[in-house]
């Protein structure tokens, strides 16, 4: 339910388009620079509540606790969640105390509580940003309740990434049950009988590790597929990201595209932490889960009530051709195109901008060129570093933008 009920304005300063933790922590960090600034903004989100997206997606996954550490979190003060956990410390898991998924969610409420943000998030989507054609920089914002709303700056934070599908799920060639193959953002462990059903899941990252043991605890047999070795990894990018250790050689690089190379060879795509693989192996000793490493699906067809499946080293895993197989969950991630974000569509038109891979060039501040339009998360990759899309990149990502938001001689002209 939301927050609260309340009428829409005509128009706002500052229209925040998402409530998650990335909107959350430039909120409060605004608040903190310019007190003035409340009531100055709206948040959109169609839940009408902070943190319901991320909420739903660490529930529906089972994940016990968050995979940064403590000190990455949306509060101004850098030690506020561990004060907050002094008497929860059980539920800061080693290494690094890594805040359990009910400590980060019980913690983000007091912050929205102690910052007095209850009635900041309109229940709604946005679903079209038109820039106005005259010389200010003002967008009209249409909403999914048939609303719109006038906003002289929009920051753009929520999330923006389309789930990955692989190509071979276009060429299947008939019908089968939607329920038989889905993306990983479509799975609910919560809801679901297994109970031996043998299960596909495609990908090497976090993701896959959590809807193994999920299935597993629910009696199913696991066939977890990647691409190449699944890899440990304690974080998503190596901690020197997260200063000058290797950020100066980042921004110094004048190239954009070798910067999205080193964003992409610091994230290294999905990585499994060591704990998860740990389990996942023990799992595998057990005869729970078998891995299929340095291979891919290259057909899949539903048959028989089941489906069959051909991979790229059918040489060597031709067994699973004949293996009969219930369910495929793709844990293949999801993808960044400024140029295919809904939202974005009349912003490129009005204001083109070069695009990198997917990636916009903003400027500093993260503000698209030519008009009051702010990025958040990996959108503001080019410009943060890697870790632009973590809890850490929020803070980064908000120390810039809030310059510009509460600076006049920021603004643009």
């Amino acid at each position: 339910m939301p927050d609260a009920v309340f009428a829409l304005p005509d128009s706002i300063d500052l229209a925040i388009v998402g409530a998650g933790p990335h909107a959350l922590t430039l909120v409060t960090h605004l608040l903190q620079k310019k007190k003035s600034m409340r009531g100055r903004f709206l948040v959109f989100d169609p839940s009408g509540t902070w943190m319901s997206q991320w909420n739903h997606q660490f529930a529906a996954l089972e994940i016990p606790h968050l995979r940064s550490p403590a000190v990455h979190q949306p509060d101004p003060a850098p030690h506020a969640l561990r004060t907050f956990a002094e008497r929860r410390s059980n539920e800061l898991f080693p290494p690094y105390d890594l805040p359990g998924t009910r400590l980060f969610q019980d913690f983000c409420q007091e912050v929205v509580r102690r910052w007095q943000l209850q009635t900041c998030v309109y229940p709604a989507q946005v679903v079209q940003i038109q820039p106005f054609s005259d010389r200010r920089s003002r967008f009209c914002l249409e909403l999914s309740d048939g609303q719109t709303i006038v906003a002289r700056r929009v920051v753009i934070a929520n999330g923006g990434g389309q789930p990955h599908f692989p190509d071979w799920v276009d060429q299947i060639p008939q019908y089968y049950p939607s329920d038989r193959l889905l993306h990983s953002y479509q799975i609910d462990l919560r809801g679901l009988q297994l109970r031996g059903e043998r299960i596909l899941i495609v990908g090497g990252g976090l993701t896959s590790g959590h809807l193994a043991v999920g299935a597993i605890q629910r009696g199913a047999e696991i066939i977890l597929m990647s691409r190449r070795h699944v890899y440990e990894k304690l974080f998503d990018a190596d901690p020197g990201w997260l200063g000058p250790k290797y950020l100066k050689g980042f921004w110094a690089e004048p190239n954009w595209l070798i910067r999205y190379q080193m964003i992409q060879q610091a994230r290294n795509g999905g990585s499994m932490t060591p704990a998860m693989l740990t389990q996942l192996r023990r799992l595998e000793r057990d005869g729970k889960i078998t891995f299929y490493e340095q291979c891919q699906v290259s057909q899949a067809q539903w048959l028989n009530n089941a489906w069959q499946i051909c991979c790229t080293h059918s040489a060597v895993n031709d067994c699973i051709r004949h293996q009969r197989i219930d369910r495929i969950w793709l844990a293949t991630g999801s993808q960044l195109d400024a140029t295919t974000h809904p939202l974005l569509q009349s912003v490129l038109h009005t204001h083109p901008l070069e695009v990198v891979k997917g990636l916009p060039v903003v400027d500093e501040y993260l503000r698209w060129r030519g008009c009051e339009l702010f990025v958040m998360g990996g959108l503001a990759a080019l410009r943060v570093g890697p870790t632009a899309r973590n809890l850490s990149g929020a803070r980064a990502i908000s120390d810039r933008m809030v310059a510009a938001l509460t600076k006049s001689s920021l603004a643009l002209s």
